[in-house]
């Protein structure tokens, strides 16, 4: 059997509102072993017939450019495959629906409240269709968010749309294919506008209510319709009209406020009388360029019920989910009008059994994570709709308790790896981790949906590779590298969160968070195979890059930002008690080394890049490797520092001859510690595969399964059911994955699967931690050729490994004794066990 899977434009399935050069990919299946494909013609097609046709004699099906003619705006393309293989052919089709190419809005204009408010503002416009359409796109851009309504019915796609940028420098739009829901007849389009990041007003510690961009929300649209007449089209402008809405008070910090006396029931169906409305006004709106909406739809994707329910005293409740989650509860109300519920969001409970709804930093004026309904006299069933909370227990203050669910919300992002073993604990900790991500994933990766939501650069480079192995996160961290490059606004250093909208803490120099901008497009390139990603950043990272290494010293850099929550700092946040220099001198190393890979890459020198590195590196040696004791070694360092080490091991610092004994100094630290791990952010990522290559499988192993502080396990032990800000328990946050990274060594270590070429054109399969408490470990990850699959288990004094090659992977394995190259198929090899110790 041959068959085409996966048919993607830009690495979707037939997606709506492509406005870049598509590229096109797919997967080729095969029941028969070692299957190639040998060659390829690819066909897109318009309305009066083919546009581009290309054809090629080779393997690939990964990114495939259009080269053909300019595609016109918002139409529906279709296009085909027909693919030869050595086990016979194959053809597939898709769709795919262009966005806004040529800047043509069509008159339409922002609009917005006539004057200030501090509702959320409806703005609905009514139309008629009088002959059959043959197609209509819906495009809404929009300062904040805009909840969309055709007819009175939601229009999608997902909430908290569009995304989140800079509006300077970049404003989202998304489109809509509303063909069927056109038929002839009269029609209404409404829109309830809110704040978001544009137009916060409450005080927070991050400036957004002071952003260059500040306005209150703002939306402009285009309906686009075609039929046998022709093209017709509909754009918001001054004859629209707006009211205040029931919700009374949105703010992505504090909560949300809705007024069900204040609800205008059918406000978006053609027949309701606005009489009383007010004429829109036409607004400034975003500066920033109209860009279609990359990154999936934020979406509701579980509903969790109650797990228990604790009556504080009368009118007050607790009710309590089975895990920490990001997102909102929906309720089911009924009371006298004007009666107040009230709902205060926390992920852990305080002593007196509250949740823990503070904000202990003073980040926010007022209120925090709270939201309020107000009853009109009947049943209502209500959730917020501009704001998303952490949480895991809700505390309910109302004079009869409602029905109450919670809505998990996060950006779609299904997941394509997998990871299993014979230990429990390693098995909770991937899941918590994974978990962890999918709470921060709403645009960007944030670090936390609970105190900040903010785009940190640094949490996002270290987590990811592990995103992109367990979740289709792919075009959401693209974006996301953009929103990176677009905060330096062309000149300096990245902003240490992506987007930036102006605030005023100086984090300069911060080399260990900048560092993003390189190794955040550079690990898309390695999993993804996208080569795009890295042109996109190329210019604003060499920028940056020669802006670093001129403010270094000698060669040494610093950093404001260290190894970040090392298990002895504060429970609130803080750096190891080391220097510094060490942790940002290695990442400008790895910056300079990853900028000469790029380069190469895109066929330019790398002569730059390589000759900064070594300066660096010879720098880094004078003034932090001790040779007598084995040790990397800074000023004001509180004794021997894992972290230099480690980073010195993972990046390549040091000679050859000094590595084997650095290597095993740090684990002799690690076992004088009781198997005990003393890293914070950076380094955590990097220990446990150090210590695995360099001979120490059975420290890394230890350290994995440790139950007692600081440990993961040790949080696991504590009831964590998702990851910490830190390693105590008195962690202010429990919605941070960046300590996760561990799962970045469960992959490649302990079940031994790891990319070596770009895409996982070519992969590894080499299980480096075997025995040592753990006799099984199995992963998976769906690469841009199809799912990628291994396990291994200990039958006795043997290692067992089955594996499935997709076809156009080809895969290396490396057993005790034993070396096998593989293509496309199922397999099965056998090695000797005692050889592995």
């Amino acid at each position: 059997m041959i068959a085409l899977e996966a048919l993607t434009v830009e690495h979707q399935a037939d997606p709506v509102g492509v406005d870049v050069t598509p590229r096109f990919g797919w997967n080729v299946v095969s029941d028969v072993a070692g299957t190639a494909q040998t060659s390829w013609r690819l066909t897109v097609t318009g309305p009066e017939g083919a546009v581009w046709t290309m054809d090629a004699a080779d393997e690939c099906c990964v990114d495939i450019e259009y080269a053909g003619p300019p595609l016109e705006s918002l139409r529906r393309y279709r296009w085909s495959v027909e693919v030869e293989t050595t086990a016979g052919a194959a053809t597939g089709t898709g769709t795919f629906v262009t966005g806004v190419l040529d800047g043509d809005w069509h008159g339409a204009t922002w609009i917005g409240t006539p004057g200030p408010t501090a509702a959320a503002p409806l703005l609905r416009t009514t139309f008629a269709i009088e002959e059959p359409v043959a197609e209509a796109y819906l495009v809404v851009g929009a300062g904040g968010y805009a909840h969309a309504e055709l007819d009175g019915a939601p229009l999608g796609p997902g909430v908290l749309a569009p995304g989140f940028t800079d509006y300077d420098v970049t404003a989202q739009y998304t489109v809509v294919d509303v063909t069927e829901r056109l038929t002839p007849g009269a029609h209404a389009l409404g829109l309830e506008l809110g704040r978001g990041f544009f137009g916060i007003c409450g005080r927070n510690t991050w400036n957004w209510e002071t952003a260059p961009w500040h306005a209150y929300p703002c939306a402009r649209l285009l309906l686009l319709i075609r039929s046998a007449e022709g093209v017709r089209t509909l754009v918001s402008g001054a004859d629209w009209r707006v009211a205040d809405g029931p919700t009374t008070f949105d703010d992505l910090y504090a909560g949300e406020d809705y007024d069900a006396r204040r609800a205008r029931p059918g406000w978006s169906r053609p027949r309701f009388d606005d009489e009383a409305w007010q004429a829109a006004s036409v607004v400034a709106g975003p500066r920033g360029t109209a860009v279609a909406q990359r990154q999936p739809p934020i979406e509701i994707a579980a509903v969790l019920e109650p797990i228990a329910v604790t009556e504080l005293d009368a009118g007050r409740w607790v009710v309590s989910f089975e895990r920490v989650i990001a997102g909102w509860v929906e309720i089911d109300a009924d009371g006298e009008a004007g009666d107040v519920i009230e709902l205060r969001f926390g992920e852990a409970l305080r002593d007196d059994g509250t949740p823990n709804c503070v904000d202990e930093k003073g980040y926010f004026d007022g209120r925090f994570q709270t939201d309020t309904l107000t009853l009109a006299g009947g049943p209502v069933t209500w959730h917020p709709r501009f704001t998303w909370h952490g949480f895991q227990h809700v505390e309910v203050r109302a004079a009869r308790l409602p029905g109450i669910r919670a809505h998990v919300v996060h950006t779609r992002a299904p997941r394509i790896g997998a990871f299993s073993s014979s230990s429990r604990l390693l098995d909770t900790v991937h899941e918590l981790t994974v978990r962890t991500v999918l709470n921060n994933l709403h645009g960007i990766p944030t670090d936390t949906p609970k105190y900040e939501k903010n785009g940190w650069t640094g949490d996002g480079m270290l987590g990811a590779r592990l995103m992109l192995q367990n979740l289709d996160a792919h075009e959401l961290l693209a974006k996301w590298s953009d929103d990176i490059a677009a905060s330096r606004h062309g000149e300096g250093a990245p902003q240490v969160i992506a987007p930036h909208g102006g605030w005023t803490m100086d984090w300069s120099p911060a080399p260990t968070w900048h560092s993003a901008l390189l190794l955040v497009p550079w690990e898309l390139y390695l999993q993804r195979g996208d080569e795009r990603v890295l042109r996109d950043v190329w210019p604003d990272a060499q920028s940056y890059l020669r802006f670093e290494l001129a403010r270094t010293v000698d060669g040494i850099a610093d950093t404001t930002l260290g190894d970040w929550v090392s298990p002895e700092t504060d429970p609130g946040g803080g750096n190891a008690p080391e220097d510094r220099r060490i942790a940002a001198t290695a990442y400008v190393i790895a910056m300079c080394d990853t900028a000469a890979a790029v380069a190469r890459v895109l066929g330019e020198p790398a002569t730059e890049w390589t000759d900064a590195a070594s300066r660096c590196r010879a720098a880094f040696l004078e003034r932090f490797w001790h040779e007598a004791s084995a040790e990397v070694c800074g000023e004001g360092d509180e004794g021997y520092r894992q972290a230099h080490a480690v980073l010195a091991l993972a990046f390549d610092l040091l000679p050859a001859a000094a590595r084997q004994r650095a290597a095993d100094r740090l684990a002799r630290d690690v076992a004088e510690r009781g198997d005990h791990l003393s890293t914070g952010a950076l380094a955590t990522k990097y220990l446990l595969p150090v210590l695995t290559e360099w001979g120490h499988a059975d420290r890394a192993a230890a350290v994995a399964l440790q139950t007692t502080f600081p440990s993961w396990g040790y949080w696991v032990e504590q009831g964590a059911t998702s990851l910490w800000e830190h390693w105590k328990p008195e962690s202010r946050s429990r919605g941070h994955y960046f300590l996760g990274t561990i799962d970045d060594w469960l992959f490649s270590h302990l079940a031994g699967l790891e990319p070596v070429e770009p895409g996982w054109r070519r992969a590894r399969i080499a299980p480096r931690v075997v025995g040592h408490g753990i006799e099984r470990a199995a992963a998976s990850v769906v690469t841009p050729y199809g799912e990628l699959a291994t396990t291994w288990h200990l039958d006795e004094d043997e290692i067992v490994l089955t594996c499935r090659v997709p076809v156009g992977v080809t895969a290396d394995v490396e057993l005790p004794g034993r070396r096998v190259t593989l293509g496309s198929g199922p397999h099965e090899l056998r090695s000797a066990a005692h050889q592995a110790e």
